[in-house]
């Protein structure tokens, strides 16, 4: 899938994931902060440096400004609207991923969901979007119905 840039929030778990996979693969990479140059959590500062070297790690928020929850739901807006597409992996009930998606179907974008078990809250959100055809059900890199669409223009 060459061209294709991983943007997340530089969050523990799926997000730190995916930067480090995405830098590992010698993809581009950008972090989306919701807060200034101060890096939370703070064991992603090796990362965030990584990611500056070989992507970009952006905020709309001045320098110095600290991290806080209000700015964590805000920043996702940002990083569904630099994307053509958002892949949901994990998204409990209520969930900055599960915002992201809504936000991405409000900007015209498309949303792609990973299936999870039935019993896992971690697997509520993505089943919810497919369920819902809010999202197409992707179970692999290659799915068919998900990537053909990533490789075309960006919106105008």
């Amino acid at each position: 899938m060459a061209g294709v840039t991983i943007v997340s929030g530089l969050a523990r778990g799926i997000d730190g994931i995916a930067h480090r996979a995405a830098l590992g693969a010698g993809r581009r990479t950008v972090a989306i902060l919701g807060w200034g140059d101060v890096i939370y959590p703070r064991e992603h500062t090796s990362l965030a440096e990584l990611i500056t070297a070989n992507g970009a790690v952006v905020s709309e928020h001045p320098l110095g400004t600290r991290p806080n929850a209000q700015n964590f739901t805000r920043r996702n807006r940002i990083i569904s609207g630099m994307t053509l597409g958002t892949v949901v992996i994990e998204a409990p009930e209520g969930s900055g991923a599960l915002l992201t998606a809504n936000h991405a179907i409000e900007q015209d974008r498309e949303v792609f969901a990973v299936p999870g078990t039935i019993f896992s809250p971690g697997s509520q959100g993505a089943n919810w979007l497919i369920r819902d055809s809010s999202a197409k059900l992707v179970t692999d890199v290659k799915d068919s119905r998900g990537v053909e669409s990533l490789d075309r223009d960006p919106p105008t």
